[in-house]
C-alpha cells in the first residue's frame, strides 16, 4: 500500500508542475495576442514603404523562381510552389 501512495504522490507533484506550465503558457499566449491587438494598421501614406522591393522575402523574384524550378526538377515532383511544370526539367 505504501508503494501505491508514494507513486500517487509523485504523480500528483508532476501533474501539478504540468498544470502550472500549461497555465503559464496560456498566460503567455494571451499576453502576446493582447499585445498585438493594440497596434494600428498602417496608414495609407505608410503603405508605400511596405511595398518597396527590399521588403520582399525574396529580393530577386527571378532567382527565386529559378531556384524553385531547379528544386522541383531534382525532386521529381511539381506543385506546392509558385512554379508550374513537370519534374523532368523539360518545361
Amino acid at each position: 500500500m505504501a508503494i501505491a501512495v508514494g507513486a500517487r504522490e509523485r504523480h500528483g507533484h508532476a501533474g501539478r508542475i504540468g498544470r502550472v506550465c500549461v497555465r503559464m503558457l496560456a498566460a503567455l499566449g494571451v499576453a502576446s495576442v493582447a499585445g498585438c491587438a493594440t497596434f494600428d494598421p498602417p496608414k495609407p501614406w505608410e503603405k508605400g514603404d511596405l511595398a518597396r522591393p527590399s521588403m520582399r522575402l525574396d529580393a530577386d523574384p527571378l532567382a527565386a523562381r529559378a531556384m524553385a524550378h531547379v528544386y522541383q526538377s531534382k525532386e521529381g515532383a511539381a506543385g506546392g510552389g509558385t512554379v508550374g511544370g513537370g519534374g523532368c526539367g523539360c518545361n
